[in-house]
C-alpha cells in the first residue's frame, strides 16, 4: 500500500511540475481570418476566370486546416486534390510550391519529401504572409498549363492575395 501511494503523489507532482516551473500555459498564433480567405478566394477565381478555364481555389489557414474550397463549375475532377496539395507545399515549406518542385528538381536525392501526403512540385501555390509570419498559404488548379507550367495558377493565387494585402500588414 505504501508504495502505491508513493506513485500518486509523485503522478500528482509530475502533473502540476510543469505549470509551477513557469511553461507556457497558453500561446496566441496569427492565422487568416474566413472573412480574408473568401476576400482571397474571390479576387483568384476573378483573376482566373479571365484566363477561360475553370479551377479550384483552396485558402488554408497557418496550421494547415482548409478555410476555403472553391470549385468553379465545371473545373476538374483532379483540381480539388491538386490545388489542396500545392497551397499545403506552398504553406509547409514557406515557399511558392514551384519553387518547392524547382528545387527538388535540383537535388534528386533529396525526393523524400515527396512521398509525404499532400506534397506536390507543381507551381500554383503560395504562402500568405503577415510580414515575417505565414499565417497561411492558396493553392489554384486548373489553368492552362502554358510553358512553365502552373504560372497562370500563381498569378491568379497573388491577385487574391493582393486583394487583401493592406490588411495583412506586419
Amino acid at each position: 500500500m505504501q508504495n502505491s501511494s508513493r506513485w500518486i503523489v509523485l503522478a500528482a507532482g509530475l502533473v502540476i511540475l510543469p505549470c509551477s516551473a513557469g511553461a507556457q500555459v497558453m500561446i496566441s498564433e496569427r492565422t487568416l481570418s474566413v472573412d480574408a480567405a473568401l476576400e482571397i478566394a474571390t479576387a483568384a477565381l476573378a483573376n482566373c476566370r479571365t484566363h477561360g478555364t475553370p479551377v479550384t481555389i483552396t485558402v488554408l489557414d497557418h496550421a494547415g486546416r482548409t478555410k476555403v474550397v472553391v470549385r468553379d463549375d465545371g473545373a476538374n475532377l483532379h483540381s480539388s486534390e491538386h490545388s489542396l496539395r500545392k497551397a499545403y507545399t506552398a504553406l509547409t515549406y514557406g515557399m511558392p510550391s514551384g519553387a518547392y518542385g524547382k528545387r527538388a528538381a535540383a537535388n534528386p536525392a533529396s525526393a523524400g519529401p515527396l512521398h509525404l501526403a499532400n506534397i506536390t512540385t507543381a507551381a500554383g501555390g503560395l504562402p500568405i504572409r503577415a510580414g515575417n509570419t505565414i499565417i497561411g498559404a492558396i493553392g489554384i488548379s486548373g489553368t492552362p498549363g502554358e510553358k512553365g507550367g502552373g504560372t497562370t495558377d500563381e498569378g491568379c493565387a497573388k491577385a487574391g492575395i493582393e486583394r487583401v494585402a493592406k490588411g495583412l500588414g506586419g
